[in-house]
């Protein structure tokens, strides 16, 4: 894989900030409980992963000898007085993430609750929603998506979790896979090795993974039906849900708004640069890119496209 494609670009701040779908608002659950004047999520409401959410709990814990004096008595108070009973929102009602009234009866901790495990399971189930989309040398782009140098990427949804899956450049280059092999569920993936394989007659190629996490779902749907991966890749051809680890951290390993932009313009160049002078006139005149490269110009190596644009080698 071409060095150039990262070089000056990964040192840029801007997707630091984790970007989740399906949240309704971006207040911090403190500023929405007034326990702080001023935060805005950046987990996604992912909050038993919230380092400011473990910060403010700590904060707040009253001291083993029950003297609270010097740890934020005002903030216990206020808390116990806005929570109190019949007054504790269900955190899913502050955030927006469902309409109905409902009150929380575990203290806010949400890992053991049976409704916020509902929520997240029928999440998974159900088709995401479709994406804004903007055009970079004729191919789409998907608003709000992680693009990872091999091509994949990744959507952040409510509570923190990320939707995976491979973007339309690759899935015009490479056109129609016959085969998807998944990782099987509970399987823990790292970010730059190997997540998944799609074969094609008797090529293969291997995609790399754009985070660290465990395999939660995977799209039995794109399985039975490849084609949906060709025709709608940042939709119903999702591949994968995965429970990341620290995203935050892998977030400058990923291209982001206009950083991911120059970066598939450069990979568009580059694609053009292979197929010849003819093409790049084509291009030019601003026609649609090619539905199924590898199958329009059977002069170009298999192996080398995906060296080239995946970043992995022949399996």
């Amino acid at each position: 894989m071409s060095s150039t494609k990262i070089k000056g670009q990964r040192k840029s701040t801007q997707a630091r900030r984790v970007i989740g779908f399906q949240v309704l608002e971006n207040e911090c659950i403190w500023m929405k409980a007034g326990v702080v004047n001023f935060r805005l999520c950046d987990c996604a409401y992912d909050c038993s992963n919230c380092a400011f959410d473990k910060g403010m709990r700590k904060a707040m814990k009253i001291s083993d000898s029950g003297d609270s004096r010097d740890i934020a008595p005002k903030w216990v108070a206020y808390l116990q007085k806005t929570y109190s009973g019949a007054s504790r929102p269900c955190r899913h009602c502050l955030t927006g993430r469902i309409d109905a009234p409902k009150i929380c009866s575990l203290n806010y901790e949400c890992y053991h609750c049976a409704f916020d495990q509902m929520l997240d399971e029928a999440d998974v189930a159900q088709c995401p929603d479709a994406p804004a989309y903007h055009l970079a040398s004729g191919y789409k782009m998907a608003d709000g998506y992680y693009y990872h140098m091999g091509h994949s990427w990744i959507r952040f949804e409510h509570g923190g979790r990320v939707r995976v899956g491979l973007d339309d450049f690759a899935a015009k280059l490479f056109g129609v896979p016959e085969v998807l092999n998944f990782p099987p569920l509970g399987e823990r993936l790292k970010q730059n090795r190997v997540g998944w394989t799609f074969a094609r007659a008797d090529h293969q190629a291997a995609v790399l993974s754009p985070a660290s996490g465990t395999v939660l779902a995977v799209n039995h749907k794109a399985a039975e039906h490849p084609q949906i991966v060709h025709e709608d890749p940042y939709r119903q051809g999702w591949l994968m849900i995965m429970e990341p680890v620290k995203p935050h951290r892998e977030l400058k390993g990923l291209f982001f708004g206009q950083q991911s932009f120059r970066w598939m313009e450069h990979e568009v160049r580059t694609l053009m640069g292979q197929l010849g002078e003819e093409y790049e006139k084509l291009a030019a005149t601003g026609g649609e890119p090619i539905s199924d490269v590898v199958g329009s110009f059977p002069q170009l190596d298999w192996d080398t496209l995906v060296q080239q644009f995946l970043g992995t080698k022949r399996r």
